[in-house]
């Protein structure tokens, strides 16, 4: 289990991040949503271990955010990383270089199902086909927990639809997955669980179908009501 207490992060005396306090079980996929500047991936970042909070913990089966945690998480971020003399064939060295959890034969599989060439330049890939190829990246690793920092921005309809289609088919059951968005629609049918942040707070969570239920109204409708 990935464990939020009480975290709380602050940038010159502001808080990005404020009192989470929340749980994140194998075998679920999350919706992390709010608009931007809500905090999303500063927590993200947190929980990732490339930043530290400010007061809180945050653990992983009961051990603080370390390397052996990390071995655990993936984290994929909202900009691109990879350098600029690269074809997608040396994002697969690259990759299997740094992380042992790397599946190479995966990766090929995935370079496939998103339609990516490996003797492409990534200097030479649209918006969304560097967009497929962030999530490939993520997904060729074997983790406990993926953590998607809006992979859907600004990319059209039909890259959208083939992402969320191959994160589908590729999660284990043990696994568990985060994606940050405020393209509500898009993930409504994906996730089953939401939380919603606002100013750095968790303002509502829980089961996607018991939030339907309860308030009577879609998530969409939710977030329109949470943020309008």
């Amino acid at each position: 289990m990935l464990t939020n207490q009480n975290v709380t992060k602050r940038y010159k005396g502001k808080p990005a991040v404020y009192g989470l306090t929340i749980d994140l079980e194998p075998g679920h996929i999350y919706g992390l949503l709010g608009p931007n500047g809500s905090g999303k991936s500063t927590w993200m970042k947190m929980m990732a271990g490339l930043i530290v909070p400010d007061e809180g913990t945050i653990q992983l089966n009961g051990e603080k955010i370390g390397p052996a945690a990390k071995k655990k998480i993936v984290y994929m971020p909202t900009e691109p990383y990879f350098y600029d003399y690269m074809k997608i064939r040396d994002v697969g060295s690259y990759l299997g270089d740094f992380f042992e959890d790397f599946d190479p034969e995966l990766w090929k599989n995935l370079l496939e199902r998103m339609e990516l060439e490996e003797n492409l330049k990534v200097t030479q890939l649209s918006s969304g086909m560097t967009a497929k190829l962030k999530v490939a990246a993520a997904l060729a690793r074997k983790a406990e927990y993926y953590l998607l920092d809006e992979p859907l921005n600004g990319i059209d309809l039909l890259a959208r639809e083939a992402i969320i289609e191959t994160i589908i088919d590729c999660m284990s059951d043990q696994a568990s997955l985060i994606i940050s968005s405020h393209l509500v629609e898009e993930l409504e049918k994906t996730v089953d669980q939401v939380f919603f942040l606002k100013e750095g707070q968790a303002v509502l969570t829980g089961d996607v179908d018991a939030i339907r239920e309860r308030r009577g109204q879609s998530i969409v409708d939710v977030y329109k009501e949470i943020y309008r």
